[in-house]
């Protein structure tokens, strides 16, 4: 087959900066979604910032910044814009006016898009199409109208006076339904597949995206995990054998968590995500490297409370020191030492201070610290089995 080369999509970006949202961070915010659009295979000519005291409801960042955007992309001859943040279909509807037809997508649609493009098995493509189902129902309009095309049976008809839009809505609605019916089938199969795995300890690997899980995975387990520098890398759940020393244990490794992870897609992967809930111990995987790791420790915590994981021992593993960076602060300035000027061992002491027991620190890429990590986790294991198995006690 022959395979005919086509040009990226050119896109510009658009963030806010509110009193609650200072602007270093939405610079950061904006930073992690062009790496979004990268990971999507677009490129990004401008980003674009408008400073607000609140969101404008009608057109997220006011008329006047459109008019400025619109501008632009005519002068660029771009069709795609961006937004970081999931815009409401009445926003989404008032923007594309005021753009004059261009393609507008926001972040939750975005990253349904990655999430299509990355989704390999039955079941992570199932539950893709479902959130991207649901994310249309609300935004459906008349130019939704090659929907129709999807019905099955000759015989099926509209009823009299059933306009495009809820006919539309109707096939959504019954898409939905099948694909929801569809997942509970997967799940059966996946209860299943746990149960036959027998009583050994289970133990998952969560975080942010793009922080080394599968990386991690690869080393610990010595199997070929797909793993790269791009957000949303892995999708479906890999489950692994692995023995430490004398002690067996199944190691998994999940899909990746991200600010505003659309909620849709945390419902439609929860046969994915039981592998997290049903697990023993959490190794919940860090990049130190990233400037705002705190807030990424956070919204994964956040996330595992929300699928009610929470309460699960958990061990906090530094990943990436190969990639810490700090500014050297000259003898002679006089100005204030502030976290960006820490070498990699004050900000090691910072963590083990803030975050007290059971934070571990390694390098995945440089093979750092990974025997102390094994030794660490084959005892977390074994007291795990002990209590287990009070009178199986002589494996050890």
């Amino acid at each position: 087959m022959i395979e005919t080369y086509r040009e990226p999509d050119r896109c510009v970006v658009v963030g806010v900066c509110t009193p609650d949202i200072p602007l270093y961070q939405s610079e950061e915010y904006l930073d992690e979604l062009v790496f979004l659009i990268d990971t999507a295979g677009a490129i990004v000519e401008k980003r674009f910032m408008q400073n607000l005291k609140t969101i404008d409801k009608r057109t997220y960042v006011g008329s006047g910044k459109l008019e400025e955007i619109q501008q632009y992309i005519e002068a660029a001859e771009l069709e795609w814009v961006v937004f970081d943040d999931e815009l409401t279909p009445s926003q989404l509807r008032n923007i594309e006016t005021e753009l004059k037809g261009a393609h507008v997508l926001d972040r939750t649609g975005l990253i349904l898009n990655i999430f299509a493009q990355r989704a390999r098995t039955a079941e992570a493509k199932t539950q893709v199409e479902l959130a991207q189902y649901q994310y249309l129902l609300p935004r459906l309009t008349r130019m939704w109208s090659h929907l129709d095309r999807q019905r099955g049976g000759g015989l099926t008809m509209r009823g009299a006076g059933e306009t495009q839009l809820e006919t539309d809505r109707r096939i959504v609605l019954n898409k939905i339904s099948l694909l929801k019916e569809k997942l509970k089938e997967i799940d059966r199969q996946k209860i299943t597949q746990r149960s036959n795995r027998g009583q050994l300890v289970r133990v998952s690997l969560v975080g942010y995206t793009n922080v080394g899980k599968s990386t991690l995975m690869n080393l610990l387990s010595k199997s070929e995990v797909f793993a790269e520098n791009k957000l949303f890398a892995t999708l479906d759940t890999t489950v692994r054998k692995v023995v430490i020393d004398n002690l067996p244990f199944l190691l998994s490794d999940t899909v990746g968590f991200i600010r505003k992870l659309p909620t849709g897609l945390v419902e439609s992967f929860k046969s994915t995500l039981d592998e997290v809930r049903e697990s023993d111990l959490l190794i919940h995987v860090v990049d130190i490297s990233h400037p705002s790791f705190e807030q990424q420790i956070d919204i994964v915590n956040q996330t595992l409370k929300d699928i009610k994981a929470d309460n699960k021992p958990i061990i906090l593993l530094f990943n990436k020191t190969d990639a810490y960076s700090f500014s050297v602060k000259e003898e002679d300035d006089l100005t204030e030492c502030t976290r960006k000027n820490w070498d990699l061992q004050e900000m090691k002491n910072y963590c083990i201070e803030k975050y007290k027991d059971d934070v571990f620190f390694i390098s995945a890429k440089e093979k750092t610290n990974l025997d102390n990590l094994r030794l660490l986790l084959y005892n977390k294991i074994k007291d795990i089995h002990a209590i287990r198995y009070p009178y199986n006690n002589f494996l050890y």
